[in-house]
């Protein structure tokens, strides 16, 4: 675009200056920013639009979380007809429950590869969309992260601060123990005041979160009842909850790295009066009424 130069151009802008122009007064144009900033800023914090951006606790709702619970546990999970029924309900229910007395406790038991992992991650995942990777979900092997029984005081202090720490952060994290049988009696009672019916620990409420206790304990009992099952000719599908509830909690309570430590065959004990899940050598109990 070339520029007018000389008398022609001077004129023209004379014009432009003459021209009559709207203005906008300096107190209506802040009034304006400041507005769209306050709807922007209204909006990008709202909720469900913020947890597009980044994860959330709780990152889906009751509704959404057992759909996908339920929908993954029907592609994913054979063999297991009582979990996706126990689970289900029992996930389902805490998660739509506006007020809950206590946290939900699963404790899965059955031989190493029998789908206590398994589940656990497709519980995970129902609820947060990273699933065991989350921020809101913590895993703790107790061989691995608890090795040494000289430590035993260090570990309990540190384990109750992270988990103070992380619910405080999000009343709905997820805590995930494995090898429950080997963990050591008096970390088992560190984690135990998390679990009863109190409103508040130290100002902090527990009874939005969720701990899941993986154990081979109880796994010899649960195929000993599936095989005489099999041996008068019944279908594993017709095993009833019943049917494994007294004999594998006294398995839990009796096994012989949990009953060396009498505390912690009364923790499973306790926390095995609850609803029964699992079959095919793995059995889960939850604590959800």
């Amino acid at each position: 675009m070339k520029l007018l130069r000389g008398p022609l151009g001077a004129a023209l802008g004379l014009v432009l200056l003459l021209s009559p122009v709207q203005t906008v007064e300096p107190i209506s144009l802040g009034l304006a920013l400041a507005g769209a900033a306050s709807a922007l800023t209204g909006l990008i914090s709202y909720p469900r639009l913020y947890c597009y951006f980044r994860e959330c606790c709780l990152q889906r709702e009751g509704a959404r979380a057992g759909a996908a619970l339920q929908e993954d546990l029907d592609k994913k999970l054979f063999g297991q007809h009582l979990v996706k029924k126990v689970i289900v309900k029992a996930v389902i229910g805490f998660l739509n429950n506006t007020n809950p007395k206590k946290p939900l406790t699963l404790s899965l038991h059955g031989w190493t590869g029998t789908g206590k992992n398994f589940v656990s991650k497709i519980i995970a995942e129902s609820i947060y969309q990273g699933g065991v990777n989350s921020n809101y979900v913590h895993q703790f092997v107790s061989t691995l992260h608890f090795p040494h029984a000289h430590s035993i005081s260090q570990y309990k202090d540190q384990l109750q601060s992270w988990i103070r720490g992380n619910v405080s952060a999000c009343g709905r994290s997820i805590f995930i123990f494995d090898e429950m049988d080997k963990m050591h009696a008096g970390l088992i009672d560190s984690i135990k005041p998390f679990l009863d019916y109190y409103e508040q620990l130290d100002g902090v409420s527990y009874r939005r979160a969720i701990f899941i206790f993986l154990s081979n304990a109880g796994a010899e009992k649960i195929t000993e009842v599936a095989l005489d099952f099999w041996k008068s000719g019944k279908k594993r599908e017709d095993m009833e909850l019943k049917d494994l509830e007294a004999g594998v909690s006294l398995s839990v309570f009796n096994n012989k790295n949990t009953c060396t430590r009498h505390k912690a065959g009364i923790f499973y004990t306790q926390l095995c009066q609850c609803t029964s899940v699992l079959i095919c050598s793995t059995l889960c109990w939850s604590s959800y009424r």
